[in-house]
């Protein structure tokens, strides 16, 4: 899951620095997708959430 400082390190180094995509990636140790997903959406913080709890496979 990626936090607030590094999605603003990327939209930094995009847009303010004119870094390309590969170099982003190189120095922050990031997919190039997540780079590009970040990039192309304008939100500020990524987040993912389970619809459906899974049970348990032992003891249930």
């Amino acid at each position: 899951m990626l936090v607030v400082e590094t999605i603003a390190k990327i939209r930094r180094g995009h847009f303010q620095d004119r870094k390309s995509i590969k170099q982003i990636c190189r120095e922050l140790r990031i997919w190039r997708n997540t780079v590009r997903k970040v990039i192309r959406s304008g939100a500020t913080e990524l987040t993912y959430e389970r619809t459906i709890q899974p049970l348990p496979k032992i003891g249930f």
